[in-house]
């Protein structure tokens, strides 16, 4: 099994609960994190960054890397997205949409709102535990960070 070569902590924007456990075991199989936060809703993620505990108030260090679903309860996916990109804090943190969604307008205003990544989640369980790996091991281990 691999060794994670930072320790890093991911923020997982999703609600659906199969989704949740999905990525979950696949980031935990590639050993690719220390800490998974898991926002089941739009408002929790902005919250969770923004918030007086969350790390716009520097009382929570910027996760590595944040996955985030577009088809969210209440504040949606690409609104989330645009609050990260609106505040210093969160600006430079990576984005990627993790999502069912294939909709051409859905992926050119993420890349138009700062995602750094959009991925189209794999239906099948093989093949999103080989997205996911795929994907933290860029982003966590290839991937150089901006500075905090």
């Amino acid at each position: 099994m691999n060794k994670p070569l930072r320790s890093r902590t991911i923020v997982l924007v999703e609600d659906n609960d199969d989704d949740i456990e999905l990525t979950q075991h696949a980031l935990s199989k590639a050993n690719l994190y220390s800490d998974l936060v898991v926002a089941r809703s739009g408002e929790e993620a902005v919250r969770l960054m923004h918030g007086p505990t969350g790390v716009a108030s520097g009382s929570m260090a910027l996760p590595a890397l944040m996955l985030l679903d577009l088809k969210l309860p209440g504040i949606g996916g690409l609104d989330v997205l645009k609050k990260m990109r609106e505040i210093d804090a969160t600006r430079r943190m990576p984005v990627v949409i993790l999502t069912t969604s294939d909709d051409e307008t859905d992926v050119m205003e993420g890349y138009d709102l700062g995602a750094n990544s959009y991925i189209h989640k794999p239906m099948d369980s093989a093949d999103f535990n080989r997205v996911v790996d795929k994907l933290g091991l860029y982003w966590l281990t290839i991937n150089v960070p901006a500075a905090s």
